[in-house]
């Protein structure tokens, strides 16, 4: 009865691996497929270092960002940068949301406004939402002296323009508050790794 049990248990496990490994090749292939939104950056490759201009040793700007493929039924998009490897917990760089989903760029050094305005034509109004710096925009790589950390810009294609009142707004939306808006909204989703050490 328990060598039945054993080869029971082993033959479920087994199962449970095959089927998480077919499910994150599916996750692989959906990801890098040439149909699917794509986040890039001129400035460093997906899992390479983000240059020093980008970050608190320098002048912390935020870097130019390219986007693709957005999907056709999208009506805003939205991105948060945070770092899962900070001492206390996931460490929120930046939020900016309601991006119009015909953008194809970020330009660097975006302002730090509640609203700033973007684009070629300097045109484009979106929204920042407060980071874990208690400041509004991008605050930059700035990890503890000797370690390195992740950096993850997070790309989201929604099927709503999210609509927060003026109060909400001034008051800084958190990454925790705009998650919650964004939850049955989300049609494609990608995202961009950087790296940085001190």
């Amino acid at each position: 009865m328990t060598i039945r049990v054993f080869f029971i248990s082993l033959s479920l496990i087994f199962t449970y691996m095959t089927a998480y490994s077919i499910q994150d090749e599916n996750v692989k292939s959906s990801k890098h497929g040439e149909d699917q939104m794509q986040l890039s950056s001129p400035a460093f490759k997906d899992g390479e270092m983000i240059p020093r201009k980008f970050t608190c040793d320098n002048v912390d700007i935020s870097p130019q960002l390219s986007i693709s493929n957005v999907p056709k039924k999208t009506k805003s998009l939205a991105l948060i940068c945070d770092d899962p490897d900070a001492p206390m917990g996931v460490w929120v760089h930046w939020i900016i949301f309601n991006l119009p989903p015909g953008i194809t760029e970020l330009p660097e050094g975006i302002s730090r406004d509640i609203s700033p305005v973007i684009g070629p034509d300097s045109t484009v109004k979106v929204t920042q939402g407060i980071n874990d710096f208690r400041r509004f925009g991008y605050g930059g790589p700035c990890p503890p002296r000797g370690s390195t950390h992740r950096y993850f810009f997070k790309l989201y294609a929604l099927d709503i323009l999210l609509d927060f009142d003026r109060q909400q707004i001034s008051k800084g939306i958190s990454a925790e508050v705009l998650s919650q808006k964004m939850e049955g909204h989300v049609l494609a989703s990608t995202q961009l790794m950087g790296k940085y050490k001190r």
